[in-house]
């Protein structure tokens, strides 16, 4: 049993944390939200919301366009991601096969390797295939990132996953593919959402891979397009915490969309027998 000054020093802590994780975000949505014709760059709320700041960066900054190429890349990655990570972790986690070990352990080490070491090399090779400055640019690579951790984190689950569950289905006349997507994957939708956030998050925050694959203006993300807005407002407080306001709109709703299967994919992982 927890004591009563336990409990209050519990709350008191989180509290703390609280306050210094709200304290960016109030600070940028009151300079979001500030007069434009003002210098002050402080935490005082402003007298009056000026909802303008949010269309007037949205039409200058064309982040209509790169909204769109953002979102097109990522249902790409995080779809492609998914597939190929259940696919794979099922094979590692629940099949036996010669190579197994050794196989996953490549997959693993593409989680060692900083992006900053390969993506000249992957520029050259991209730009012999002419691929850059286009989609396949800025999906194949993020895919091949994020599969490394989709498997290595989906294997775990697969592997814990009730092997009791498996033989019934097994006794029942499944073959591996009706245990897979009709009795796993159902069974693991928290580890799968958390994946999805993450991969979602890693993709639509990816910056250094768009500034080197993409030199076309129709083919910016929003992280770049941020980038590019910001070096010709940079005087414009207002409208650079406007935008920045509109970029990170969409990773926050899809995180409270999840929350709930995120928390339990990352507390609880898969459910043991």
């Amino acid at each position: 049993m927890t004591t009563r000054a336990e409990r209050l020093l519990t709350y008191g802590i989180l509290a703390l944390f609280t306050v210094i994780s709200l304290t960016p975000v109030v600070g940028i949505l009151s300079s979001a939200f500030g007069d434009r014709a003002t210098t002050d760059a402080g935490f005082s709320w402003p007298d009056a919301l000026h909802w303008g700041n949010f269309a007037e960066a949205w039409t200058r900054g064309h982040f209509a366009t790169y909204l769109g190429n953002s979102l097109l890349v990522v249902a790409a990655v995080v779809t492609v991601t998914t597939v190929l990570s259940v696919l794979a972790a099922y094979a590692f986690g629940v099949m036996r096969f010669p190579g197994s070990t050794v196989l996953f352990y490549l997959f693993v080490l593409g989680l060692t390797l900083p992006q900053e070491a390969v993506v000249v090399p992957l520029y050259f090779d991209l730009r012999y295939w002419g691929l850059t400055d286009t989609y396949w640019a800025l999906i194949l690579p993020q895919t091949a990132q994020s599969l490394a951790f989709g498997v290595f984190w989906l294997r775990t689950y697969f592997r814990n996953s009730s092997r009791a569950v498996i033989e019934a289905a097994r006794i029942d006349g499944a073959t591996s593919w009706t245990v897979l997507w009709r009795v796993l994957v159902p069974m693991g939708r928290p580890a799968l959402s958390t994946m999805v956030v993450i991969v979602f998050m890693w993709t639509w925050n990816e910056f250094l891979l768009a500034l080197v694959m993409v030199s076309d203006e129709a083919h910016r993300t929003v992280p770049l397009g941020l980038a590019f807005f910001q070096g010709q407002h940079s005087s414009d407080t207002a409208l650079l915490a406007a935008a920045s306001v509109l970029i990170a709109l969409p990773v926050v709703v899809v995180y409270i969309a999840l929350q709930r299967r995120f928390i339990e994919g990352m507390l609880s992982g898969a459910t043991k027998e």
